[in-house]
């Protein structure tokens, strides 16, 4: 499986990702988690994708997007900041140059390229492979990010643990909770699958 950026200025075949990116976002926000979240002839899109964020997304050898999350540089207008900050302490956010903030992150758990049989989808430990060493290349040191407690568990599971902001909090249909994460190598390195395949460095354009 490889995990690609897509960044400004995309071309065809990257536009043709972003598009199946948009579609597995409204299946797995609207459909199966059923949050308020806006999707247009199948895309789920906000106004945080107007931003020029970066788009880590993992895909599988038969060309399948089968993972994706948005990057957004945390001093900059964020998720965690401007829609979730009752989940920060004093309701706002901690922000430096070398912070990023990671959001929309999911996984298309239905592909059955990379289950295994292992207790973590192949597609999700490569987007946290994927999404740590795109920081490293880019000089980003923590990544803050929004997730509910299934999520942290998993994050737990497999030794990149989420370090909370505050304490979880109902937010619609989910227990959330703000956090931040380490960028290390050595996380990289634990966290890859053993067929993870990268062109983070730079990010690509096609």
């Amino acid at each position: 499986m490889q995990v690609i950026a897509i960044s400004a200025q995309p071309d065809l075949r990257a536009k043709q990702l972003l598009e199946q990116h948009h579609r597995l976002r409204a299946r797995v926000f609207s459909d199966r988690l059923g949050w308020a979240v806006c999707v247009l002839d199948g895309l789920e899109s906000d106004a945080f994708d107007d931003l020029e964020p970066t788009y880590i997304i993992a895909v599988s050898d038969s060309g399948r997007v089968a993972g994706c999350a948005r990057l957004l540089p945390a001093i900059g207008p964020t998720m965690v900041a401007e829609v979730f900050s009752s989940l920060l302490p004093d309701g706002r956010l901690k922000a430096h140059p070398q912070m990023i903030e990671s959001s929309r992150f999911c996984v298309e758990t239905a592909l059955a390229e990379g289950r295994a049989g292992g207790l973590v989808h192949e597609a999700t430990l490569t987007m946290f492979a994927g999404i740590i060493e795109w920081c490293m290349a880019n000089g980003y040191t923590e990544i803050v990010t929004v997730t509910d407690l299934r999520f942290e568990r998993i994050l737990a599971r497999v030794g990149w643990p989420l370090q909370r902001l505050s304490k979880p909090k109902t937010i619609g249909p989910t227990i959330a909770v703000a956090g931040t994460l380490p960028v290390t190598a050595d996380n990289v390195l634990r966290l890859r699958p053993s067929n993870y395949r990268s062109e983070l460095a730079p990010p690509c354009r096609f």
